[in-house]
């Protein structure tokens, strides 16, 4: 072979792209607050693919080189995203309008699985009773609930995460 890693570089190249669209696919808005079970699919991809990745070379070198390979991809993919939007919207999220106007948006509410007691949360977190004072709710790309309140006196900041569906988690 001309280029002995040339296999891991492809290879790690090929798991990292699966594992983008996957998660895209899947659809992991939550991966900014992981629960026990997003913790363990993690590790348990990550051991699943590292054969998929370095093959049989089990060698310090040849880990080390697809650990490199893709830092430098997401590092790419970084850059394109920013740069070209057509990119960024095909491996990116987008905010969602959960309350406009103070007028709950049912779909997209019903689309993300976030329940009425998960929003009263956020709201609260943010000094708000009630839905008709919300001016804006939006579930971000990273997985936090941001709100603006009708009154501009009482603006205030905090971050509040979205957690799982508890009535989600007792299915598995």
């Amino acid at each position: 072979m001309v280029f002995p890693y040339l296999d891991i570089i492809l290879r790690s190249i090929a798991v990292y792209f699966f594992m983008t669209i996957a998660l895209r696919v899947f659809g992991k808005k939550e991966l900014s607050q992981l629960n026990t079970a997003d913790v363990i699919l993690i590790l348990l991809i990550s051991n699943s693919v590292q054969n998929a990745m370095v093959g049989p070379d089990t060698s310090l070198s040849g880990g080390l080189i697809a650990a490199l390979v893709l830092f430098i991809v997401n590092y790419i993919i970084k850059k394109l995203t920013h740069k070209y939007k057509i990119v960024g919207n095909l491996l990116l999220d987008k905010p969602q309008i959960l309350i406009h106007d103070g007028k709950l948006d049912f779909k997209a509410l019903s689309k993300l699985d976030i329940s009425d007691e998960e929003l009263k949360e956020a709201m609260r977190e943010h000094g708000i009773e009630f839905f008709k004072n919300v001016k804006l709710a939006m579930l971000e790309i990273d997985g936090t609930i941001s709100i603006i309140s009708e009154d501009q006196e009482k603006l205030k900041q905090t971050h509040y995460k979205r957690r799982h569906n508890r009535k989600n988690l007792q299915k598995f």
